[in-house]
């Protein structure tokens, strides 16, 4: 039986740095997407598994992916199929709205591509110009309408909140006007200053009580408009929209990053790439730069990342030490409004992800 595994690709170029963002990115010419190319594509080909392995999700973040253009993202995509099966269940590419157009968008979709999540942030164009983003509300109306007619199965918009100047009903009126549009798929991101960034020399941290507001007021809108909360910061219409590939993160399943900065999890290990593109061009076998992050999937961290999700964890799947510990601490949560337990599961309520990081601390002692 093949063992399942989901691929993700980061594609670390970008035309600019956007000052709240801390990913690894960096500018790039057609020449250093070429050998990015030549060099993610090696990495493909002598990737570290063995046995009868395939890919039910591939996804290429960044960065601006579709900086590469379709050509070479579809080269990508086609050695992974290689390597790896042909039958991904979901193909996710990010894009900047004003990064793509009808022709990009109908190659991609043509090479295989089934899923697009586009880097909105907001349908106002001063919270835009806060941002540092090169696109205009419009734009980004006018992409996501253009991936719906080049046949994109699935379309994602993300959505930033809690910055400086914005309001809760500015968050509402950018649900509403996307809600109307062909999407099926909400992300929602709390502002948070990384050290480094731009933006952590200009701004204080959020309000607790401001975030909270823009937060709640973006989930209730959401959920007017049918989108379904599955996880802390993500919202469907339907089950098939969920990201399945995000997903597995938090299901601790197995998956490969490759690229600079891409972290991988795979036979009970977790492992990156260092955050240095020149390194893993030059590499002629990139899998040795990798550096070890020690074990994963423990019970401890599954309790974590599941209870990300909106349907929580089961307790049957703990160990009775565990679920005994979980259970105690749960019950002295009771009543704070945080946490929810029926039907032999545990799950935080919207409440409680707003704390998410104190409540599991104490569910786990």
């Amino acid at each position: 039986m093949s063992k399942a595994v989901g691929i993700y690709l980061h594609v670390p170029f970008c035309d600019g740095k956007c000052p709240y963002c801390d990913f690894y990115s960096r500018r790039g010419s057609g020449e250093d997407y070429d050998r990015f190319l030549a060099a993610a594509v090696r990495a493909i080909e002598v990737a570290p598994v063995s046995g009868e392995v395939s890919a039910d999700t591939v996804y290429f973040g960044g960065g601006t992916p579709v900086l590469l253009g379709a050509r070479r993202l579809n080269r990508l995509l086609s050695a992974v199929q290689k390597r790896f099966g042909a039958a991904q269940r979901e193909i996710t590419v990010e894009a900047n709205p004003c990064a793509v157009g009808p022709e990009m968008l109908e190659e991609l979709r043509a090479g295989g591509f089934t899923r697009i999540s586009f880097g909105v942030q907001s349908l106002f164009d001063p919270t835009l110009r806060t941002l540092g983003r090169k696109h205009d509300a419009a734009r980004a109306l006018g992409a996501i309408r253009e991936a719906a007619r080049a046949g994109f199965a699935h379309i994602s918009a993300d959505l930033m909140l809690a910055v400086p100047g914005q309001t809760a009903e500015e968050i509402e009126r950018s649900v509403d006007l996307l809600a109307a549009e062909p999407i099926d798929h909400l992300s929602a991101y709390l502002l948070k200053l990384e050290p480094g960034t731009a933006f952590a020399g200009r701004f204080d941290e959020p309000d607790e009580d401001f975030a909270a507001g823009c937060y709640l007021a973006m989930a209730r809108r959401s959920e007017a408009h049918g989108f379904s909360q599955y996880e802390i910061s993500n919202f469907a219409r339907n089950p098939a929209a969920r990201s399945l590939h995000n997903l597995r993160y938090w299901r601790c399943g197995e998956y490969l990053g490759i690229g600079p900065a891409a972290h991988s999890f795979w036979n009970g290990r977790r492992f990156y790439f260092p955050r240095d593109l020149r390194s893993f061009l030059d590499a002629p076998d990139a899998w040795r730069l990798t550096v070890g992050d020690g074990p994963g999937g423990d019970e401890e961290e599954r309790v974590m990342l599941g209870l990300r999700l909106a349907e929580g964890i089961a307790l049957d799947s703990l160990s009775d030490e565990r679920r005994a510990a979980v259970e105690r601490a749960a019950r002295r949560l009771d009543g704070s409004g945080l946490l929810r337990r029926e039907k032999g599961r545990i799950a935080l309520t919207r409440e409680g992800f707003l704390v998410s990081n104190a409540v599991i601390a104490a569910l786990l002692g």
